[in-house]
């Protein structure tokens, strides 16, 4: 994780104390070269953080505290003192080649947002990662069979159950308790039950086994092992392994390309569908959607399980008649601001409703994620009922 953008996290940390060093305690204040050196040190100790953790083999440690408190220290410390260096500075161009006056008001405006960013980081790490929203959708079908009107669907995704470790393992009993209170006809989980290792859901068991009994789920890209390092040998064991805290320790019914079949007590079927992971690069793409939907008809209602929503477009809507699919993956980003969000960049569904032709689409927050930080975009459970659409 850390790898990837290690040389901008270096430069980051590093101009940042560069400037202040340059602009204050050289030209200002004139502090003497040991108090600079007590400056230069939590500089120096966060490269060296940054660099041992960029070395580190997996995606992020085994330990996530060692990530945890990284991203810790960098959203308290690191960012707002970022984003007062580069309002400092533009201030400092306006005010040298544009205004021409004695005052830089960038210094003003960058403690201002540094403190609001900072306020913002501390939220999204106590209370906004805490919250859970419970979002109720009505869906209406004109092929969706009589005994299925009013069918309600618990839709979980994306719990990344590692991260609840610890003190955030009151989160997630919460998160179980509100998904038991909305007594639904099916629950359906769309990926990412774990953030690398399948320990992580041995550990968690106890508690979602009895408030997610009878789900149905997907794999997604966190449930692969993308993101360790080993022999064919070692991933194949420890994907086995996740597979059998599923289905055999929790129960669920696993659909690796496949679908199963759900018949009211009036002979009336609907079929849940569910395809392995089909994302863009650099995220795996295991789907096979004519195995998925083998023995499926054309006029068979069908809802389509599939943790990556980009795969809607690309190959649910041409390849499937799926009236209904249901998708994770994004987190919502995690974070909003005035409707906008990070993932809606890379990706055009990103969260929520979608609809195409009488065909829908849901994206959900999810329940977790790998980084504990949530800005506006709480934990989401998606209570979907389904409705017969009375002809006209």
């Amino acid at each position: 994780m850390i790898a990837r953008i290690v040389i901008y996290l270096i430069l980051i940390i590093v101009l940042s104390d560069l400037y202040i060093d340059m602009h204050y305690f050289r030209k200002r204040y004139h502090i003497t070269w040991w108090q600079r050196l007590l400056w230069w040190i939590p500089c120096i100790g966060m490269v060296i953080y940054t660099c041992a953790l960029a070395s580190i083999r997996n995606f992020a440690p085994a330990d996530l505290t060692w990530m945890n408190t990284y991203l810790f220290l960098l959203g308290m410390f690191v960012g707002p003192k970022a984003i007062f260096t580069l309002t400092s500075f533009l201030g400092w161009i306006v005010r040298k080649y544009i205004t021409h006056t004695h005052r830089n008001w960038g210094h003003y405006i960058g403690i201002l947002l540094g403190t609001c960013a900072f306020g913002a980081f501390v939220y999204g790490l106590t209370y906004g990662v805490s919250t859970v929203q419970v979002k109720h959708v009505d869906l209406y079908f004109k092929d969706l069979p009589k005994s299925f009107d009013g069918y309600r669907i618990v839709h979980v995704s994306d719990l990344h159950l590692g991260t609840f470790d610890g003190w955030r393992k009151k989160i997630l009993k919460a998160e179980m308790d509100s998904i038991e209170k909305q007594r639904p006809d099916l629950i359906c989980f769309t990926g990412d039950l774990q953030n690398m290792r399948p320990q992580e859901v041995e550990k968690m068991v106890s508690v979602i086994r009895q408030p997610m009994k009878g789900t149905i789920a997907v794999l997604g890209n966190h449930d692969y092992t993308e993101y360790i390092k080993g022999d064919f040998k070692e991933k194949a064991a420890q994907e086995a392994r996740l597979v059998a805290a599923e289905e055999k320790r929790l129960g669920w019914k696993l659909l690796r390309n496949q679908n199963s079949i759900i018949i009211s007590p009036d002979k009336d079927s609907i079929y849940i569908c569910g395809t392995e992971n089909d994302g863009k690069p650099p995220f795996p793409n295991y789907s096979d959607y004519q195995k998925a939907t083998k023995g499926i008809s054309k006029n068979s209602f069908m809802i389509m399980l599939q943790h990556d929503p980009s795969a809607w477009r690309r190959s649910i809507l041409p390849k499937t008649h799926a009236q209904l699919t249901l998708c994770g993956h994004t987190h919502g980003g995690q974070m909003q601001f005035f409707g906008w969000r990070p993932t809606s960049i890379r990706q055009q569904e990103d969260f929520g409703l979608y609809e195409q032709g009488g065909r829908y689409l849901y994206v959900t927050a999810g329940l977790g994620g790998l980084v504990p930080f949530r800005l506006n975009m709480p934990n989401e459970i998606a209570v979907i009922t389904l409705h017969t659409k009375k002809q006209n």
